[in-house]
């Protein structure tokens, strides 16, 4: 920690060393969502932030948050489906992920990875907006936070189906 003191303050040696130690290595080492937010450059935090507060918003009643695979992610506790994950039945399923990687951010949504009719839904409501879209199969890329709408349609897309 700093000390309390801005980002601003600490050494250029500091924030040379944290972002050589950001760029480095796309899988993050936070422990915890505070931490990894601390370590983002302020333009990229400030975006991770503006898109977790509309999934925090709209994530249902039972579900979690923290790390998982080195980014920040919200996922369905054994409590409420005791597999979990299939590919690590000791981790819980994850269903949503932010992530800031070299080139871009991302927004990873597994609820459309499983429903093409979600997937469409999503493509169509996001293009609406008039905001472009770049996306994989589950995967929304973007380089700031201008190029997210922060309306129904992350909001919507944010829940593990549609109709939740």
């Amino acid at each position: 920690m700093n000390g309390g003191k801005g980002r601003q303050d600490q050494p250029k040696e500091m924030a040379i060393a944290r972002d050589r130690r950001y760029h480095s290595n796309m899988q993050s080492k936070a422990k915890t969502v505070k931490q990894y937010l601390a370590d983002l450059p302020d333009d990229r935090r400030e975006a991770i932030q503006a898109v977790r507060t509309v999934i925090l918003k709209n994530m249902p009643k039972g579900y979690e948050k923290g790390m998982q695979y080195g980014a920040i992610a919200y996922f369905v506790p054994h409590s409420v489906y005791p597999p979990g994950y299939h590919c690590h039945p000791t981790k819980p399923l994850p269903f949503a992920g932010l992530a800031s990687q070299k080139n871009y951010m991302s927004l990873s949504l597994m609820c459309v990875y499983g429903d093409e009719e979600h997937e469409a839904w999503l493509r169509s409501a996001w293009t609406k907006t008039g905001k472009k879209l770049d996306m994989g199969k589950s995967c929304v890329r973007f380089r700031k936070i201008d190029d997210v709408p922060l309306n129904e349609a992350t909001s919507r897309a944010s829940r593990p189906t549609r109709s939740t």
